[in-house]
């Protein structure tokens, strides 16, 4: 199974680059995450998807974004997203990794680079492969992961020019960037808050907590979670319990007792439900399962 690995910011740890490029560039296939789903996250990189197989749905920023088979999308450094696949269809996609800085030379970053970064109404971009420039955008993915995988003589100087085919087409098939300060404040302020709590979630939480951290109101509070994560903070906590109980139970010795409280549940039978609600098994049966992947 695979995971995401993402610190208590929610910042992804994974690193996106190889040994002599700042781009990562790999297959993920949705359903064999640990959760059956790519968790909430944030990175610096800029991400480009080709959904190869099935569909899924991006969350960004409490926007949902459908992209179907063929299709891809552009994600936005920084921006807080989520992927899980509709309709059972056994979504693959190429992801696509890249350091802003690497997308073009220093002395075109200023103008073509950092505008898009630092844009307010620029967190996705939806890419249709049944346009020209969108064909150009998917084709020269392909061909970068192309690229990656063989290795071929100079094939780091491909990369460049696929890159700036990518980007050109971007920036050219956009819209007017605006800067809206107000939103910046909004995303600082919800990322405070997930912070908070994932330094804190083994410990008892109360709203006022949550709230705090984010410099807001019960009420503001609760707003914010409910209109870009879809749900209420103390419902993201339970959430966020069941997946740190995860690599807990795996642990040959654990017991599920003693993994409810060192999540933050103060009842074993709550944690057993929410981790039903969440997995679809129980946490013994989510154990037992692990141990015999093991063997």
């Amino acid at each position: 199974m695979e995971s995401i690995e993402i610190d208590h910011n929610l910042k992804e740890l994974t690193q996106h680059r190889t040994v002599v490029l700042p781009i990562a560039c790999y297959e993920t296939r949705v359903n064999q995450n640990v959760l059956g789903y790519i968790p909430l996250h944030w990175h610096d990189e800029l991400q480009f998807v080709f959904i190869k197989k099935g569909e899924a749905t991006f969350q960004l920023n409490g926007e949902n974004v459908v992209v179907r088979e063929g299709d891809g999308l552009f994600i936005n450094s920084g921006i807080l997203h989520m992927a899980e696949e509709r309709n059972q269809s056994d979504c693959t996609y190429i992801c696509l990794n890249v350091s802003p800085h690497f997308v073009l030379s220093q002395e075109l970053y200023t103008r073509y680079v950092a505008p898009y970064i630092q844009a307010t109404n620029l967190s996705c971009f939806h890419v249709d492969a049944n346009v020209s420039w969108g064909k150009s955008v998917l084709d020269a993915i392909e061909q970068i992961n192309q690229s990656i995988q063989q290795k071929a003589p100079y094939y780091e100087m491909d990369i460049t020019i696929q890159l700036t085919v990518i980007w050109k087409n971007i920036i050219m098939n956009g819209f007017p960037l605006k800067y809206d300060q107000t939103a910046m404040l909004k995303g600082q302020r919800l990322k405070q808050m997930i912070n908070w709590i994932h330094l804190h979630y083994s410990e008892k939480i109360m709203l006022d907590d949550i709230a705090r951290a984010g410099q807001l109101s019960r009420s503001e509070c609760c707003r914010y979670f409910k209109r870009i994560l879809k749900t209420t903070p103390l419902s993201y906590v339970m959430d966020y319990r069941i997946q740190k109980s995860l690599s807990l139970l795996q642990q040959a010795d654990s017991n599920v007792t003693e993994v409810a409280y060192q999540v933050g549940f103060n009842s074993t039978s709550y944690f057993i439900e929410r981790f039903r609600n969440m997995m679809n098994r129980t946490p013994l049966a989510y154990k037992k399962l692990k141990m015999d992947e093991g063997y």
